[in-house]
This record gives structure tokens, C-alpha cells and sequence, in this order.
């Protein structure tokens, strides 16, 4: 019986240059010859996964950790954050000078013009600094924000917006969702679809939101770059992404 295999981008994927190592592709392709079904579980975006997804021919997805997901090209999931919680955080944001970003399944826009912390987050995903429209977050469905403060300032969020979690995947930055809305739960929703079992299916991650996804799948693979969490929770810590530790994983539990 093929597994159903899903995979982090960021870390797991990609290596820390942002690249797929032609070994991973070399293993990915082997193991969908084998049977199984390659998907991605991503924080990203499906426009920020476009590329990953091309070159892998990848057209089931779990995106914004678990809002937004697409089995076999059809969008089967999609739950927009509210918009007066949105304002909510917009308002206590801007006094605290923290800046947001805004995603829909097709773009990101900033409540400001500029900010250096949105500048480094964002070129850390190779994108550039996405442009201020007014008001996005109240014209348009958002299916993820990402809060741009440090991590000791990341508290009174939780506190003051308990419906919410705020997920750290930089250092200045962290993904904004529904409170429970993780990869785990999106898995939860796909397999509904695809049939598969929650036994058949193997999640490979590498940051804090892979941890739940972890827990809820048959078996878990970090990556040796992961955070300590994430190896914690893992039936198998591999090596490195930038060591070849996808292609590795793949050979190690018989994947090809």
C-alpha cells in the first residue's frame, strides 16, 4: 500500500540556501514511481509553493498551516481569518510599532511601507518587500498574517487574542492563525478526501509548526536541522537538508 507522504517546504525541502537538492528530487520521484503520493504541508502560501510544486508536479497541498487546502487541484478546505479580529490585531500592532503582513491565496501586502523586520523575514523566502494597500485585510480573504515582533513580545498577543496562535518560524516574525489551526488538522481534512488512512501517511518537517503535524501521523521524520521540539515528537531524526537528509530518510524507512 502507498504512503501518503507530506512535506514541509522550508528546511525539509528546500535547503538552507532555498534549493531542492538534486538529491531529494532524485528520491521524491523514486518513491512516487514506488506508489507513494507526494503533498506538501506548508506554512507558505499556494502562490509562495508555486515553484516547489511545478517542478515536483505536486497538486494535493496543506498551506497556511491547514487554511487553505487543494486535493488533486481542487480547493477541498478554505477558512479565512476573521476580519474584526484582523482590525483587532492591526490596532494593537500599530501601537506597539509592529508591522503586518496580510496573505491571500494568491498575494501578501503590508500595513506599511517599509519596516526592516518584514524586509528580513521576507528575503529569507526569497520574496521581496511586499507592497502597503490600504485596508487589504478588510477587501480580501486572508488566510494568514505574520506578526513582525521579537520573541519576548510575542506574549501579549497570546494574551490579549486567546482565539489565535501565534506560531514563531523567524526570528522577528510569526505566523498569526486560528487557534488549533495547524498541518495536524489539515492532514485530518485531506485524508477525509484522499482515503488514505492516518497509518499510511509519513509527515516530514523540520519547525515548531511540523511538531502537532508530527504527533497526528503514522510516522514522522525531522530533519537533523529541526528544532528540538520537532526532533522530540519524530519516530526518526535524519541528517541535515543540506546533507542530503531527505534522500537519506527515504532510503532509511524503505520508501525507495
Amino acid at each position: 500500500m502507498g504512503k501518503l507522504l507530506l512535506l514541509d517546504i522550508d528546511g525539509t525541502l528546500l535547503n538552507s540556501k532555498k534549493e531542492l537538492p538534486a538529491s531529494a528530487k532524485e528520491a521524491l520521484l523514486a518513491a512516487r514511481a514506488n506508489g507513494h503520493e507526494l503533498a506538501i504541508a506548508t506554512g507558505r502560501g499556494p502562490f509562495m509553493a508555486k515553484k516547489v510544486l511545478d517542478e515536483l508536479k505536486i497538486d494535493t497541498y496543506i498551506t497556511f498551516n491547514g487554511q487553505y487546502i487543494v486535493h488533486k487541484g481542487e480547493p477541498i478546505y478554505r477558512e479565512a481569518l476573521n476580519p474584526e479580529t484582523l482590525s483587532a490585531i492591526v490596532e494593537f500592532a500599530e501601537k506597539r510599532d509592529h508591522p503586518l503582513v496580510f496573505l491571500t491565496h494568491e498575494k501578501m501586502a503590508s500595513s506599511i511601507d517599509y519596516h526592516p523586520d518584514i524586509d528580513e523575514g521576507i528575503k529569507t523566502l526569497k520574496y521581496s518587500h511586499p507592497a502597503m494597500i490600504e485596508d487589504f485585510h478588510l477587501k480580501n480573504d486572508i488566510y494568514q498574517a505574520l506578526l513582525f515582533c521579537e520573541k519576548e513580545e510575542e506574549p501579549q498577543y497570546e494574551e490579549a487574542f486567546t482565539d489565535m496562535d501565534f506560531i514563531r518560524w523567524h526570528r522577528v516574525s510569526c505566523d498569526v492563525v486560528p487557534k488549533g489551526g495547524t498541518k495536524a488538522r489539515g492532514i485530518e481534512r485531506l485524508i477525509q478526501k484522499t482515503g488514505n488512512s492516518i497509518e499510511d501517511t509519513i509527515a516530514f518537517g523540520d519547525g515548531f509548526n511540523d511538531v502537532q503535524m508530527m504527533a497526528t501521523a503514522g510516522y514522522s521524520v525531522a530533519m537533523g536541522n529541526g528544532v528540538e521540539e520537532t526532533k522530540k515528537q519524530a519516530s526518526y531524526v535524519t541528517d541535515h537538508v543540506d546533507n542530503d537528509g531527505l534522500a537519506k530518510a527515504f532510503r532509511h524507512i524503505g520508501l525507495i
